[in-house]
C-alpha cells in the first residue's frame, strides 16, 4: 500500500469513526469550472445584501491561496436530518437549526480529526472549514464525489438526500483522489415548482436575494411587501426545495445528541412564537444557529408572517 492510499484509508476511517456521513478528496487546486459562473452571480446582483459574498474571490476559488502550500481537500458530510419535527400549525425553522449551532459541532470533529491525522502520520499542516470562510464547500464536496450539485444548488446524494452539513479539512498531504459522480435530477423539477419565491430562477441557478432563508436570516433591512403571503409560515430559513426532493426520501435521522432541539421548539404553536419574550429566546435557542438573527429579527419574521 503506497502512502497515499494508506493515509486516504486512515482519514476516511477516522471520518466515520468521528459520526461524519462521508468522506471524499480532492486535489487542491483552482476551481475553473466556477469561476466564471461566480463572477456571473456577482455581476447580475443575486447576492442580495450580501457583500461578503464579493471578497476574498481569488481564495474563494483556489485553495492554495487560502491555505498556503495546500495540496489536498478533505470534504466531509455530517448528516443533520431530525427524529422528530415541529408540529404542523406552527411557524418553522428550518431543520438545521433545531439543536447546537453546528459551527462548534463540527468545527470540534475536524479538530479531532486533524489531530488525528498529524498523530499518525507526523507533521500535516491545514486548516479547519465548515461554511465560515470564503471556501465553495459545494464544489468541492461534488468534485470529490460526495453527490452532484442539484437544480436547486444543493448538493445532493442518492444515498441520503441532502439533509447535511458540508465541511473541509485543507491540508499540506497528497492523498489518492476521488472523482465527481454523474447527476440524478433527470428532468424533475419538484425544487423549480415548489419554491414560493421564484428564487430557484432556472435548473441549476439560485437567486440569493430572492430565497427565503436570505430574507429571513440574511437582510437585516424590512422585508419588501412585495414578498408578503409567500414564506408559508417560515420564520427562520427554509427548507421547501429540501422537502419536496424526492431524494430525500432516504434521509434517515442523525444520531448527534447535540443537534436535538429544546422541546419547545417542537411542541410552540403560532401564539407561543408570537408571545416570545427576550428571555425565553435565549433559553430555547441557547448556542443555536437562529442567534444569528437575534430576538428582534425573528420578531420581524414573525409580524411579516403574522400581518
Amino acid at each position: 500500500m503506497t502512502n497515499p492510499e494508506k493515509y486516504t484509508k486512515f482519514i476516511k476511517d477516522k471520518a466515520k469513526e468521528l459520526g461524519f456521513l462521508s468522506c471524499g478528496i480532492s486535489k487542491a487546486v483552482f476551481l475553473e469550472e466556477e469561476a466564471p459562473r461566480l463572477e456571473q452571480w456577482l455581476k447580475e446582483n443575486r447576492n442580495g445584501k450580501m457583500q461578503y459574498m464579493e471578497n476574498f474571490f481569488d481564495k474563494r476559488l483556489d485553495p492554495t491561496i487560502l491555505v498556503p502550500g495546500s495540496k489536498s481537500v478533505v470534504s466531509l458530510l455530517l448528516n443533520y436530518f431530525p427524529e422528530e419535527k415541529q408540529r404542523q400549525d406552527t411557524y418553522k425553522i428550518s431543520k438545521y437549526a433545531y439543536g447546537r449551532d453546528y459551527h462548534f459541532v463540527i468545527k470540534d470533529k475536524l479538530k479531532t480529526l486533524l489531530d488525528y491525522i498529524q498523530e499518525e502520520i507526523g507533521e500535516v499542516s491545514g486548516r479547519a472549514f465548515t461554511d465560515s470562510a470564503p471556501v465553495l464547500d459545494k464544489a468541492w464536496a461534488a468534485k470529490s464525489g460526495l453527490g452532484w450539485i442539484g437544480k436547486n444548488s444543493n448538493l445532493l446524494s442518492k444515498k441520503t438526500g441532502s439533509f447535511f452539513f458540508i465541511a473541509e479539512l485543507i491540508i499540506d498531504l497528497d492523498l489518492e483522489y476521488d472523482t465527481p459522480v454523474t447527476d440524478h435530477c433527470g428532468s424533475c423539477t419538484a425544487c423549480i415548482d415548489a419554491c414560493p419565491t421564484g428564487a430557484i430562477y432556472e435548473p441549476y441557478r439560485v437567486d440569493g436575494s430572492k430565497c427565503i432563508s436570505y430574507y429571513t436570516i440574511e437582510l437585516k433591512d424590512a422585508i419588501p411587501q412585495s414578498e408578503k403571503g409567500k414564506f408559508e409560515d417560515w420564520m427562520f430559513g427554509c427548507d421547501i426545495c429540501q422537502d419536496v426532493c424526492p431524494w430525500n426520501r432516504f434521509s434517515q435521522p442523525h444520531n448527534e445528541p447535540l443537534f436535538n432541539p429544546h422541546p419547545d421548539l417542537l411542541e410552540y404553536s403560532k401564539a407561543d412564537w408570537e408571545d416570545i419574550t427576550k428571555e425565553t429566546f435565549g433559553q430555547i435557542f441557547k448556542k443555536s444557529a437562529v442567534k444569528r438573527t437575534k430576538f428582534s429579527g425573528l420578531q420581524r419574521n414573525i409580524e411579516f408572517l403574522k400581518s
